[in-house]
């Protein structure tokens, strides 16, 4: 995923990789849209996570921060069509972050 996202590729917007968001960190994170991309591997399938999951995604919602959420396996197989569906967030979202 970082090497479609670094380098300014997507949509001319710069992504940051593991950034911390208050007592969170972010897999990817575009300041300009407010936008953190999550990938999701087999540890957050387990006991518990999808609570820890929820929590974080309302504190980064409730600091402004949009979270898109995606599953490794779905990265591996269909890397372009999530690269499109991040497109399209990044294109709606406005250069302060509002939609």
């Amino acid at each position: 995923m970082w090497k479609n996202l670094q380098g300014r590729k997507l949509e001319g917007k710069k992504f940051r990789r593991q950034f911390s968001v208050g007592r969170y960190i972010v897999d990817f994170y575009c300041p300009e849209c407010r936008l953190a991309i999550e990938l999701d591997g087999a540890p957050h399938f387990t006991d518990g996570c999808a609570e820890h999951d929820a929590q974080r995604t309302a504190y980064l919602k409730d600091c402004g921060i949009e979270v898109m959420r995606f599953e490794n396996q779905v990265i591996r197989e269909d890397i372009e069509n999530v690269l499109e569906l991040i497109r399209i967030v990044v294109r709606e979202r406005k250069t302060d972050g509002s939609v």
